[in-house]
């Protein structure tokens, strides 16, 4: 005889399976033994498996993400400004005005333009260097997005969920400037109208913006 319940043989006169515990009754298994599985978790062939479901990212909470960063980015973008204009435009101060001939006003007022100027150049380099580096580090870094995108557990991804690279994370920061010139802002609009909830510089980068 045969355990109803696991398969084990057994006596026909015991009334407990003494391998699984399982009461035999009158429905006692007369039929071979079934073959025993691997342990492990079922095996569910692929057409059976449910469709993974996708959360994506919509523009407002792509938006208070990037406000976010915008703050992290803007408080040490402000301090380096203000010590490139004080430094530049006192320095020219200093210099200008005992050699100069003319009214020491406007010597003072062309040092503070001058020194306005070169502080603004500076910045904007440093602006573009510096946001560059922090988009597409953050994002093909292990957090696969910005501190903002963190906060809110938002991740930057490929076409397929994988983590993007460096030079993925490059275009798609660049690709923001293509982005930035669709009027009324349309083309970051799309993140919130589109299927995919891709932005224009995700269509040109193939990247997604997922929530976990």
């Amino acid at each position: 005889m045969y355990c109803s319940k696991c398969g084990s043989t057994i006596a026909e006169s015991v009334t407990v399976c003494p391998v699984c515990g399982q009461s035999q009754g009158p429905g006692l298994s007369m039929a071979p033994a079934p073959l025993l599985q691997p342990a492990g978790p079922p095996v569910v062939t692929p057409h059976w498996q449910p469709a993974p479901v996708v959360a994506y990212a919509g523009f407002w909470l792509r938006f208070v993400a990037w406000l976010l960063d915008e703050l992290i980015i803007g408080l040490p973008t402000g301090i380096v400004f203000i010590i490139l204009f004080l430094g530049s435009g006192l320095a020219n101060i200093i210099r200008g005005i005992p050699n100069s001939s003319s009214d020491p006003g406007e010597a003072i007022a062309s040092a503070l333009g001058v020194g306005f100027f070169i502080s603004i150049a500076v910045i904007v380099l440093l602006l573009i260097v510096g946001k560059w580096l922090y988009f597409a580090g953050f994002e093909s870094s292990s957090w696969q997005g910005t501190p903002g995108k963190k906060v809110l557990n938002i991740i930057v991804t490929d076409m397929s969920g994988a983590r993007i690279t460096f030079g993925r994370a490059t275009g798609r920061f660049f690709s923001k400037w293509v982005t930035g010139l669709i009027p009324a802002g349309i083309g970051y609009i799309l993140a919130g109208i589109t299927e995919r909830k891709q932005a224009l510089h995700d269509m040109i980068a193939s990247t997604l913006v997922l929530r976990r």
